[in-house]
């Protein structure tokens, strides 16, 4: 899936509860594992991917505000396991659409 960059909200923090994932930002390239706390400088373009086999959920904190650019750009789950949804290439360039088309008014 592609990945879009994120840079509006102060301090974005990750913690990742399992797995691995692979976090770059101002060109710098971190993996980090499960129960790894990141703190991303404010306004850092930054971006993640998953490097592992399995689902990787990670707690993704944002100063208020970003809550409603993520519901407006990405899709509901059943809950906190459920798996991510299966997206086709057209439906990805649609959510990756949606987060431009968004991008000013949520500074990111």
């Amino acid at each position: 899936m592609p990945t879009v960059d994120f840079t509006g909200s102060p301090f974005p923090i990750f913690t990742i509860l399992e797995a691995e994932i692979e976090l770059t930002f101002r060109g710098e390239v971190k993996r980090t594992a499960k129960g790894s706390t990141v703190n991303i400088p404010a306004t850092a373009p930054h971006f993640f991917r998953n490097t592992s086999e399995t689902a990787a959920p990670a707690l993704h904190v944002h100063a208020g505000g970003a809550e409603e650019f993520f519901m407006l750009v990405g899709d509901p789950v059943d809950g906190r396991t459920a798996p991510p949804p299966a997206l086709g290439k057209d439906e990805q360039a649609e959510r990756v659409r949606r987060a431009k088309a968004l991008a000013a008014k949520y500074r990111t």
